[in-house]
């Protein structure tokens, strides 16, 4: 009795499922659901806010700030943190946290310039041979914003995350604002700010912080983008704003997919489960594997482990609604399921991982072999952890530099090029009835 309890408590954990059973297709579409919440409530607030913001500016702000944040203000200008405020924080801190903080902004800013050297952010152009000349000409954004989860949430990875490749892509000024519900300033967040070379810094938040940032206000700049993660009320104040400023995308509960051949230590792959499980209890964390003996050992280790979790509540709720170990016919199979899955981090524990990862499509970031935690790539491996969530792996990419930049096309037509051009255009132009068109391009004609 007492070891069939125990067996059942284990199950109650994480589901079970087997790719070969009949009904695998629907259980794994049930296990995946997630719509992002658009509340009808939340966003009736946010668009209420942004309206306000918008009509009354700094005077909106400010009485969002009193009521949400609790911070008795006079004017918006006194929520702004000064660069002294930031370097004293960044001064502040223990010789090892300030260390270990530097060596993660160190490593984010190498790969981010590799990356921009890499992925064409030098524009190119090319000469044809009658003259004519084509092209594109990259330029950075000038002003970015960056919404930063603040007060006693300490969020610095995302200040690193989100600002260094900004700055890396050249843009002129970084906004950010960040909530300090009763004051509360998380220094290592300031400090963050410091080492990312953050330009302003304001103590807003919520709604409210994304309206004044995507309209402007007499006190804060409007800014050209804004990213960076934040609650419901932020996800649907930014969703309304795209189009006046861009964003980076929405966001969804965080995701972790493992695929393991069963060499790796148990242990390691239920902590890394854990890890993303530790988020909220919306996040996902699934393992695929061919052999039923491992998966009995990490839902063994899970259970081992979870006592010891200070965020067990969490955790178990996450691994409960939305986590599942799965058997699977074998690698081949794990990484078809994977591509279906796209999800936001895919770890591929296995004794010779590339093979593998040659056969996955759609991840917003990959971590091969059984060294790779995801956790590394959240603070310190270098690649962005502002990835797409929620299966959008499948058209959409991790923040970077390009990003912050965009391209414009360049068009230098010759005399002789304007000859052959313009008959192709005029004949076009008058096939769409569109005769001013066609003309234009007649008139250069000889």
């Amino acid at each position: 009795m007492v070891q069939n309890s125990e067996e059942n408590s284990m199950k109650n954990l994480i589901s079970r499922l087997h790719s070969g059973d009949a009904g695998f297709a629907q259980q794994l579409r049930a296990l995946l659901a997630f719509e992002a919440s658009e509340d009808a409530a939340i966003d009736q607030a946010a668009a209420a806010i942004l309206a306000d913001v918008k009509a009354r500016g700094d005077a909106a702000v400010l009485d969002y700030t009193q009521r949400f944040d609790r911070l008795p203000a006079d004017n918006v200008a006194a929520l702004e943190l000064s660069q002294a405020e930031m370097q004293a924080a960044l001064a502040g801190l223990a010789p090892a946290r300030r260390s270990a903080l530097e060596a993660a902004a160190q490593r984010v800013r190498a790969y981010h310039e590799r990356q921009k050297a890499e992925c064409g952010s030098a524009g190119f152009s090319y000469t044809e041979a009658d003259g004519t000349v084509l092209g594109q000409k990259v330029t950075p954004l000038d002003r970015v914003g960056i919404y930063v989860p603040g007060g006693k949430a300490a969020y610095p990875s995302s200040v690193l995350m989100n600002a260094i490749p900004a700055r890396v892509a050249g843009v002129q000024e970084i906004v950010m604002v960040v909530p300090t519900p009763d004051g509360v300033k998380n220094p290592l967040v300031l400090a963050a700010a410091a080492i990312a070379g953050v330009d302003r810094v304001f103590t807003i938040g919520g709604a409210q912080a994304v309206a004044a940032l995507a309209y402007g206000t007499a006190t804060i700049p409007q800014v050209d983008k804004i990213v960076g993660p934040g609650n419901a009320y932020v996800a649907a104040a930014k969703r309304r704003v795209f189009g006046i400023v861009g964003i980076d995308m929405i966001a969804g509960p965080s995701e972790i997919l493992i695929i393991c051949d069963g060499t790796t230590d148990p242990d390691w792959v239920a902590m890394d489960l854990f890890s993303q499980a530790e988020h909220d209890e919306l996040a996902q964390s699934i393992l695929l594997c061919p052999d039923a003996a491992y998966l009995d050992a990490v839902q063994a280790s899970i259970a081992r482990l979870l006592p010891g979790m200070p965020r067990q509540d969490v955790i178990r709720t996450s691994l409960a609604k939305r986590g599942a170990l799965i058997q699977v016919a074998d690698m081949q199979e794990a990484c078809a399921i994977a591509n279906s899955i796209a999800a936001e981090h895919l770890e591929i524990s296995a004794e010779n991982p590339q093979p593998w990862a040659d056969q996955i499509r759609h991840a917003g970031a990959m971590f091969l072999g059984r060294y790779s935690s995801e956790a590394l790539g959240d603070y310190c491996a270098g690649p962005n952890h502002v990835l797409p969530t929620s299966r959008t792996a499948r058209f959409s990419s991790p923040l970077g530099v390009y990003d912050f930049q965009k391209r414009s096309s360049m068009i230098q037509v010759s005399q002789r090029g304007a000859q052959t051009l313009g008959k192709i255009a005029a004949e076009l132009a008058y096939g769409e009835g569109l005769q001013a068109h066609a003309r234009s391009a007649e008139l250069r004609l000889e």
